[in-house]
């Protein structure tokens, strides 16, 4: 079994915590990493309250689904503090906006960190986003909370990672296609992390199960032209379309899509970056009948679920949908809080040693951290896009999925290594 160390891809090195600690009534304390050096947390835990960051890009190609994130974090903290707050203290929110620019994400969670003295952060979308703030997290030893699926075959001490991994969304999905009588896709994506590797394990599991790739194309985010991908999607004629793009170039995408006399019907398009909120954005008639592998939908059936979907709206408003990145970052806030109030504290060692098996009757379902990767189990769903812009369950795996990040169950994901 690989240790945290190994498996921090992104990371120049783990850092492990040792000798003092921050506890829930102290004040200031430092920590001694793994390379021998020692980082002087800034987080004072002397008063009535304690700081958090969230960091999302409110600005750029990704605020169209980013600024939903902001706000479900801030709806769990504001419940929160209206029940009690944290070991007693209440949360105060430092908001920042990472602007869609990897860089800025790896600035800003800097400053969250050593400037605004956090305890931790949730934010962050994109994979290069992730992976830019990886070695920043782990050279001052402070946590992220990352609420986005992605491609998997990463994890860190200083991550927790509430979105789904590569076994938990695009596997349900490839085995939902295959089952459905998809032999051929074609792959178009946005060019970076998340869609590159995504691909990759798209085409690893094809090869093993007689799927045939008939073309795989990436743009730029924020691309807006898509003629030319289009017509060679259209010419390659392949039983479905697998999307990775992100962010606004999706609108692009499936108007370009709709324009030509593609249909769902003819070659069904299945995305795993498209949730309620961008739906109204794409509009509704160009994408109605296309499918979506996430975990959570607004149309979850469970009392968890009525009460985050009724309290979302009625601050928002009521014409405000919920989507999985939204739901997976409201959890997320749960999951540290649960996790800070087992170990008794807010130091980052206490929350590792303390984080395996907290659960959180979440909206999804239930949802359990595993603390050998600081992933949660998860209920993978795929859904179907109505005409009235929500997304519908068509098939669900019934019980959660273990998180796999590194496809160790899967034989034909040897070949993968572990590098992205």
């Amino acid at each position: 079994m690989r240790t945290f160390s190994q498996r921090a891809l992104a990371a120049p090195a783990a850092i492990a915590a040792v000798g003092l600690v921050l506890t829930g009534c102290g004040s200031k304390a430092s920590d001694t990493t793994a390379a021998g050096g020692t980082t002087e947390s800034c987080v004072d835990t002397s008063g009535d309250t304690i700081k958090v960051g969230s960091l999302n890009s409110l600005s750029g190609t990704m605020a169209i689904s980013e600024v939903t994130v902001r706000d479900s974090i801030a709806l769990a903290i504001e419940e929160i503090n209206a029940s009690g707050g944290v070991l007693g203290k209440q949360i105060q929110v430092v908001a920042e906006d990472g602007a869609s620019e990897p860089t800025v994400f790896a600035e800003k969670a800097d400053k969250l960190i050593s400037s605004d003295c956090v305890a931790a952060v949730f934010g962050g979308w994109t994979s290069s986003s992730r992976k830019a703030m990886l070695p920043v997290f782990e050279d001052n030893n402070a946590l992220l909370y990352y609420p986005v699926q992605y491609e998997g075959l990463e994890s860190s001490p200083n991550i927790f990672y509430t979105g789904a991994t590569t076994n938990q969304q695009i596997v349900p999905a490839l085995d939902y296609l295959k089952e459905q009588g998809v032999q051929s896709l074609y792959l178009v994506g946005s060019d970076y992390v998340f869609p590159q590797t995504a691909n990759r394990i798209i085409k690893a599991y094809a090869e093993a199960n007689d799927i045939e790739i008939k073309g795989e194309d990436y743009t730029p985010l924020g691309s807006t032209d898509f003629s030319t991908i289009i017509n060679k999607v259209r010419s390659a004629d392949a039983d479905a379309v697998f999307n990775t793009l992100n962010g606004d170039s999706n609108v692009a995408f499936f108007r370009e899509y709709k324009n030509v006399g593609l249909t769902p019907q003819d070659m069904p398009v299945i995305s795993v970056s498209i949730a309620e909120e961008e739906v109204g954005g794409i509009g509704i008639q160009n994408i109605e009948g296309q499918l979506t592998a996430w975990n959570y939908y607004q149309t979850v059936d469970s009392p968890e679920n009525a009460a985050f979907v009724a309290a979302y709206k009625a601050k928002y408003g009521q014409n405000k949908p919920t989507s999985d990145p939204m739901e997976a970052a409201y959890t997320s806030v749960y999951l540290w809080k649960n996790t800070v109030e087992k170990a008794g504290s807010f130091a980052v060692a206490d929350i590792q040693e303390n984080a395996d098996g907290v659960t959180f009757d979440a909206p999804e379902g239930t949802v359990t951290i595993d603390g050998d990767n600081n992933h949660i189990s998860k209920t993978a769903r795929i859904g179907e896009i109505r005409g009235d812009g929500l997304i519908y369950t068509v098939w669900d795996s019934g019980d959660p999925i273990e998180p796999d990040p590194y496809l160790e169950s899967y034989p034909w994901a040897e070949s993968l290594g572990s590098g992205s």
